[in-house]
């Protein structure tokens, strides 16, 4: 679990530090189903990549993530932040949040078919 969250911390754009008290005083975004989609794939995306990266046998069996999982990653996340008024840290809890919930309820690979449909094409 800390290795997806490494990747998706490597995947997602430098995040500024904050004070542990303003964080704790930022209530939750609150995001509609479009954008929490967008989300869950780009956690998906990223934790694909990281398993290819590594070798991973199960990751293997998806296309390459390299380029268009990482793009699709840097829009939605943009499209996201614009959309919801977030801030890096907000953004990046957002992602974590959607990682670890990909793998909490073991769901990486039902969300991938849906997911893989919003991939840009090559």
């Amino acid at each position: 679990m800390i290795r997806l969250a490494t990747a998706l911390a490597l995947l997602a754009a430098p995040v500024m530090a904050i004070p542990a008290i303003a964080a704790a005083q930022t209530p939750p975004p609150q995001l509609n189903l479009d954008q929490r989609m967008l989300l869950r794939c780009s956690a998906a995306f990223a934790m694909i990549s990281f398993g290819q990266e590594n070798g991973n046998a199960e990751a293997m069996q998806y296309p390459t993530m390299e380029k268009r999982g990482r793009e699709f990653f840097v829009r939605a996340s943009a499209r996201v932040m614009d959309e919801a008024g977030l801030d890096r840290s907000q953004i990046e809890a957002a992602l974590s949040a959607e990682a670890q919930d990909l793998v909490d309820t073991n769901t990486l690979e039902e969300v991938m078919p849906a997911c893989l449909t919003l991939l840009p094409a090559e």
